[in-house]
């Protein structure tokens, strides 16, 4: 079985793949033709050696999937036929404002409404939330942590299984299912074929589903090593300390994607049965759709190239 380093993402009606060279996005135009977009571009982590360290590259990695992911996500909004209509006038204001530099405004707006956002969710309210709890006379910092951690993977579920309910979210994880399926019948060295590609599992370990979870899981025992203080001391201190989460994540997830072990099967478990509320059994035209954009990147890359290290 071939372990490879290349992942996608789920788009508005299309998915992106990044390969080791370059990222492909595809997408189904009004004529049922399939479009496909590329951009070369090699990682940071390859291009600098000291953005290549162990915990130092996820971080990296991370920065850039967010990137790059919300710039394709955003241009894949593009593609959507809708009935034209009339600019407000707050439309005609904004792009006097910015001009040809309103989408690159917007996608750092997007980026930042998101991280804060995700700080107010899964930070804020977990750590309030335990602070009851202290407040009740619970005074050991272990478990302040411990139920701080808890409740933070509590709302991420619940997060997860209400957006999953939403109509339009429920077709991205469909291009999601497609997306993993494809990715499988690659690894296991199928032909790309819609009938080879479909009896796969639309889960897998490495997937952005499983590492965040693998993040709210680390952060449980890295942020205990920070103690308990007042709320806004504990949230200084983990706003500080997630890197170090995210780049101890992102290595515990490279590992799983490279390794067959019982242990490690156990341990990415949570993280691929969330993975049945973010994705969604993929119909022929999107899995059309996967293969398009995964063959865009394998015709980049040499043998062995995409191999994971």
């Amino acid at each position: 079985m071939r372990k490879t380093s290349i992942g996608g993402e789920a788009l508005i009606e299309g998915i992106m793949m990044r390969g080791p060279r370059s990222n492909a996005s595809a997408y189904r135009q009004g004529d049922g033709s399939i479009i496909v977009e590329k951009n070369d571009y090699i990682p940071l982590a390859k291009r600098y050696k000291i953005l290549g360290i162990p915990l130092i590259r996820g971080v990296v990695g991370i920065i850039e999937s967010l990137v790059i992911g919300i710039k394709a996500l955003m241009h894949s909004a593009d593609f959507i036929e809708i009935d034209d209509e009339e600019p407000t006038k707050f439309d005609l204001f904004l792009e006097k404002l910015f001009g040809d530099k309103l989408k690159d405004y917007a996608i750092f707006f997007a980026l930042i409404i998101a991280l804060g956002v995700g700080v107010l969710l899964f930070m804020l309210f977990p750590n309030f939330a335990a602070s009851l709890i202290n407040l009740a006379g619970v005074e050991s910092k272990i478990l302040l942590n411990v139920f701080e951690g808890l409740i933070r993977l509590a709302t991420f579920f619940t997060y997860i299984v209400l957006i999953s309910k939403m109509k339009d979210i429920k077709r991205v994880f469909e291009y999601h299912g497609a997306e993993h399926k494809t990715i499988h019948a690659y690894e296991n060295e199928e032909d790309l074929t819609v009938d080879n590609i479909k009896k796969y599992s639309t889960r897998h370990p490495r997937c952005g589903t499983a590492f965040l979870f693998l993040v709210m899981a680390v952060s449980i025992v890295v942020f205990s090593f920070a103690g308990w203080h007042s709320l806004i001391v504990n949230i200084l201190f983990r706003l500080m300390l997630i890197p170090l989460v995210a780049g101890i994540s992102y290595e515990l997830l490279k590992i799983a994607g490279k390794s067959d072990s019982s242990l490690v099967k156990i341990l990415s478990y949570p993280g691929v049965f969330m993975q049945k509320y973010t994705t969604r059994e993929p119909d022929d035209q999107q899995i059309e759709i996967a293969i398009a954009a995964l063959n865009g990147v394998l015709d980049d890359i040499k043998e062995g190239e995409d191999s994971v290290n």
